[in-house]
């Protein structure tokens, strides 16, 4: 299981493309290069103005040394002004323990499912009954945090799912999310 950050940016109007455009021309080399895996990146379908992506490391200092890496680093000085103007609020952040999520090539929409446990074997019945691997189930990892330039929302503890499976009876948030697909410069689909 990987730390895994869901991340969910309010843009400007209109900066969505401007921001998804940057980030993976730059940010996603970007972070790779100092051990940030980056997990699926999507477009909110019921809102135009929320990126949402992950972002994977094996622990929790080594989350701290690759931002440290990252938000010191070349990449970001270069292009954090420009990435900046695109956000309106980008603490919107769920710190978690997963195995990450990036969808099959071809997948047109994904659903992740927010859930705000209930009390845990009612959450491990629900669980066995409706969800299976392929739904890539996180849990927040309550562990503090250790990189505070980046907030993190804290006391909640929830479950985070993708995919469809029968609603939770707790209180949930769905997010309907497309895949962005990276174009390579030689015009092709990533």
């Amino acid at each position: 299981m990987s730390i895994v950050e869901l991340r969910q940016y309010t843009l400007r109007p209109g900066a969505r493309d401007t921001l998804m455009e940057l980030f993976e021309r730059e940010f996603v080399t970007g972070q790779r290069s100092v051990g940030i895996t980056v997990g699926g990146r999507f477009r909110d379908l019921d809102d135009p103005n929320r990126f949402v992506w992950l972002r994977m490391f094996p622990d929790m200092a080594s989350r701290r040394r690759s931002l440290d890496a990252f938000y010191t680093g070349p990449v970001w000085r270069k292009h954090r002004d420009a990435a900046n103007a695109t956000m309106t609020d980008s603490d919107d952040v769920l710190l978690l323990r997963g195995p990450g999520f990036t969808p099959p090539p071809g997948t047109r929409e994904v659903l992740a499912t927010i859930c705000h446990r209930p009390e845990e074997s009612a959450f491990a019945a629900y669980a066995a009954r409706h969800l299976n691997p392929a739904h890539a189930l996180h849990r927040t990892e309550h562990a503090e945090n250790d990189y505070p330039r980046l907030p993190v929302r804290t006391g909640e503890d929830v479950r985070v799912w993708f995919g469809p499976a029968e609603p939770p009876p707790w209180p949930a948030a769905s997010l309907r999310l497309e895949p962005v697909t990276a174009v390579l410069p030689s015009g092709g689909r990533a």
